[in-house]
């Protein structure tokens, strides 16, 4: 968990090694996971219950919430599991779907049900639990949130091995796209619901103002029992191009970085120009899959040059200019010399 000198500004900094962008994101999961586990160590301290603040992220798919989540976990050393709400809401037994969440989470804390009692479970796309106006799927929808619900706030549940495991501790990350959302805020906030005056402070009235109220949930089609339970909301924004950019080459374990690794291994130094990396943000953005989608275009263009290189110990670099130009492969040519000495030369 948490050590003394774990903050959210020392949260943050971890954060911005391995997640790019969404800085006001940050801070607020930051204060939040760090209010969750001093409330726990307070608790235990004095031998009392937590009031407990699950999150709610809000943002376009590929976006960086899953990362931030299992980052954070990493940060914490505590176990992380994900699910999805769609698979959840299309099972007709919710409560085996959920404990079946629960015992993944025994499993990542080794079998240490304690452990797992202070670990982090994210549920993405949670907007797909919304009540629709075709009753089947609204009832399954709003019977997931249900049955979140319990689970959410904190309680015993008994797995298949007949263990228990309570959820008292355990912090609940939603997730979601909800896509449509800023339509309704838009008829709620148009007005501003907030009044201003000279004395006030209007950047604090301007974050307060865009805020996502329960309101604007529930006319989604979030129940207000389990919008209750994520008190805490945090926006992530859709990524742009040099953002995509920098999530293929900066981040501590970048797909960039793992592959000049692997090139190390071979003996060849790998170089990529930045035109390639902005070609594929331009597809990704196209796509509209966020960051989903860069790693696949990232190893469909280095299949071809990790085919080759292996069984070509004479290449010793390798520099991709374009995503659409062929790799140049630079190799060492043995040119015999007059003396009999052999040079190396490259070309």
């Amino acid at each position: 968990m948490l050590t003394k000198e774990t903050t959210p500004s020392v949260i943050v900094n971890f954060l911005d090694q391995y997640v790019i962008g969404q800085d006001e994101a940050k801070k607020v999961v930051a204060v939040a996971v760090y209010s969750h586990y001093r409330k726990i160590s307070n608790a235990l301290q004095n031998d009392g219950n937590i009031a407990k603040s699950n999150v709610l992220l809000i943002g376009s798919s590929g976006t960086g919430k899953t990362l931030l989540c299992d980052t954070l976990s990493r940060l914490l050393d505590v176990p992380f599991v994900s699910a999805d709400a769609t698979s959840l809401a299309q099972t007709k037994y919710v409560n085996e779907e959920i404990e079946a969440v629960l015992q993944r989470l025994v499993d990542k804390a080794d079998g240490d049900i304690e452990k797992a009692q202070l670990g982090i479970v994210f549920i993405d796309e949670i907007d797909k639990l919304k009540a629709s106006k075709t009753e089947t799927r609204a009832t399954s929808g709003e019977s997931v949130q249900h049955a979140l619900l319990k689970i959410m706030e904190g309680s015993p549940v008994k797995l298949q091995n007949g263990q228990y495991i309570n959820t008292t501790n355990i912090l609940f990350i939603c997730g979601g796209a909800f896509v449509g959302l800023e339509n309704i805020m838009s008829k709620t906030h148009g007005f501003g619901f907030i009044s201003t005056s000279g004395g006030d402070n209007q950047n604090i009235l301007d974050r307060l103002n865009k805020r996502v109220k329960p309101t604007d949930l529930f006319e989604f089609g979030l129940i207000p029992e389990f919008t209750g339970r994520l008190p805490i909301i945090a926006n992530f924004q859709n990524l742009s191009k040099d953002m995509l950019v920098k999530i293929m080459s900066v981040p501590k374990n970048s797909i960039y970085r793992q592959y000049i690794e692997i090139f190390k291994a071979e003996g060849v130094e790998l170089s990529i120009g930045k035109r390639v990396f902005e070609q594929i943000s331009e597809i990704a953005i196209e796509y509209k899959t966020g960051a989903r989608s860069l790693r696949g275009i990232f190893e469909e263009l280095m299949t071809p040059v990790l085919y080759t290189v292996p069984d070509n110990p004479d290449i010793y670099r390798v520099e991709i200019a374009s995503l659409f130009e062929d790799p140049q492969l630079l190799r060492r040519t043995v040119i015999p010399a007059k003396a009999g000495i052999q040079k190396i030369e490259d070309r």
